[in-house]
């Protein structure tokens, strides 16, 4: 098991923005939100970097979903 206290501030937001990637995909599958979530999310990110991670994240997830 992993102490995730231990890891750097950038590796716990990625975690993060993994997390809120596979939440929106999830919602857009089960019809809870449209597709917009993904633009907010996106919107909200200020680094360029996490913003390509995320949406990475969206794309991983919408394969493993079956998302279109």
């Amino acid at each position: 098991m992993h102490n995730l206290t231990l890891l750097s501030q950038v590796e716990k937001n990625r975690i993060e923005l993994d997390k809120q990637a596979a939440y929106a995909v999830w919602q857009i599958k089960n019809a809870k939100r449209g597709y917009e979530v993904i633009a907010e999310l996106s919107n909200n990110i200020d680094d360029d970097d996490a913003r390509e991670f995320f949406d990475n994240a969206v794309t991983k997830y919408k394969t493993q979903m079956g998302v279109a």
